[in-house]
């Protein structure tokens, strides 16, 4: 009667392990749903005088507040991202979502529902 108590143990045991080792994830990694994902910029490197290459490419809006209230146009965005010193551009229309990274040298163009600029913002 021992032994085939014995085997009963061993096969819930061994049933154990490989139920478990259907649960194990492999180290593939997960590719994201879209392509067309931007990759994450490389980290900012400092110069000998301790300011790093992302101070230096802050974008100015000095140059852009004239725009505020005056209908968006894509033919403008190379414009207003020439004069303003940002290395991108982000439209953000009413609903639209957006990340929460603080990047210094992007420019976001706020508008309205009209498509007029309500807001010019670095970050």
């Amino acid at each position: 009667m021992k032994p085939c108590i014995t085997l009963v143990k061993f096969a819930a045991v061994s049933a154990c392990a490989l139920l478990l080792t259907a649960c194990v994830s492999s180290q593939m990694p997960i590719s994201p749903a879209n392509d067309d994902v931007d990759a994450a910029p490389p980290p900012p490197t400092v110069t000998p005088n301790g300011s790093s290459d992302e101070q230096a490419a802050k974008c100015d809006l000095d140059a852009i507040q004239s725009a505020i209230g005056e209908p968006f146009e894509e033919a403008n965005v190379s414009q207003l991202q020439s004069d303003s010193g940002a290395r991108q551009v982000r439209v953000l229309r009413p609903g639209d979502m957006a990340t929460m990274d603080h990047r210094p040298d992007r420019l976001n163009i706020h508008l309205d529902d009209q498509d007029v600029i309500e807001a010019l913002r670095c970050g």
